[in-house]
């Protein structure tokens, strides 16, 4: 019920944002573009997936793991995003989940609370029709041990 609240609430502002004519167009990376804007330390990453997916796949080297799905719902999610960029909604940030289906919506929602440089990472880590995805381009991951 909970996870239905959350999801109910993204897709809700995501479509507020999509049929407002201010709305921000969609600013979408590959795998390969986000991991050297990372390495170039100019894009801070945020796997938005859980943390049983972590413990899966692995996550992508570097990354913040936040889930969506956030215990205190969407206000700790977004709390936890603003502290990831010390609060400067103008900081880049990247968002990658499985498929980027995910990530469409939290863009949407992030957008909708004032960022402005959120970039949606549309193959994720195992590929979509956007991309063969991060894991089977061979980008570096690590386990998620603390998951």
């Amino acid at each position: 019920m909970k996870y239905l609240l959350i999801v109910s609430l993204f897709l809700f502002v995501g479509l507020a944002q999509a049929i407002t004519p201010t709305a921000a167009q969609p600013q979408n990376l590959s795998a390969p573009e986000a991991r050297e804007l990372m390495e170039r330390e100019q894009l801070t990453v945020i796997d938005i997936r859980t943390p049983r997916e972590w413990r899966q796949t692995g996550v992508a080297k570097g990354v913040l793991r936040i889930n969506m799905l956030h215990p205190d719902g969407p206000r700790g999610f977004l709390d936890e995003v603003l502290r990831s960029v010390d609060g400067d909604r103008n900081a880049p940030i990247g968002l990658i989940c499985r498929t980027g289906n995910r990530t469409t919506q939290v863009q949407r929602f992030l957008q909708a609370q004032g960022f402005t440089q959120v970039y949606n990472i549309r193959e994720g880590m195992a590929g979509s029709g956007a991309g063969p995805g991060w894991l089977r381009r061979g980008l570096p991951t690590e386990p998620c041990r603390q998951c």
